[in-house]
């Protein structure tokens, strides 16, 4: 059975009380990978997957959330400012129904509109250097949009 593709306002009430959350941003050359504790509080950066092909990618992501206990993936979706789906939008999309097939983890997909830029600001701000920056990019900008994610799925239960 396919894993349901899901906002994360439908998700919301499917998804167990306790149990971590696995967030991806998805680039063309690589992966950023994050996790969530079990209470889903705290989104941290978890690794950058370079990209290879995609069964060999998602078994990674799939490990990592197996490893960690996910009960859900969070999958950035890359929206136009204009709120439209462009390209992207529609690889990330492509990607999600690809991993659905080999999991029944929930997919939610989570509007990630200037989640790199944000993240390179902040890195930028802690005086990061550009070499370092490149390496965590990807992680930091999964983390963030993880933590989007996690804080409205706290205001949907109340609980914000």
């Amino acid at each position: 059975m396919a894993a349901p593709i899901l906002t994360v306002t439908d998700a919301a009430p499917l998804l167990p009380l306790r149990g971590g959350l696995i967030g991806l941003d998805l680039g063309t050359k690589t992966i950023g990978v994050a996790s969530s504790d079990p209470d889903r509080r705290l989104a941290a950066p978890v690794e950058t997957i370079a990209r290879k092909q995609f069964t060999p990618d998602a078994a990674r992501i799939l490990a990592l959330g197996t490893a960690r206990g996910a009960v859900g993936i969070v999958l950035g979706l890359p929206v136009n400012m204009d709120g439209s789906e462009g390209p992207r939008a529609q690889s990330s999309r492509a990607f999600a129904r690809n991993l659905a097939r080999l999991t029944e983890l929930p997919i939610i997909l989570w509007d990630e509109r200037l989640s790199t830029a944000a993240v390179e600001r902040d890195m930028i701000a802690m005086d990061m250097s550009r070499a370092r920056r490149a390496e965590v990019v990807d992680q930091q900008a999964a983390a963030f949009i993880l933590q989007g994610a996690l804080d409205r799925l706290r205001f949907i239960a109340g609980n914000g």
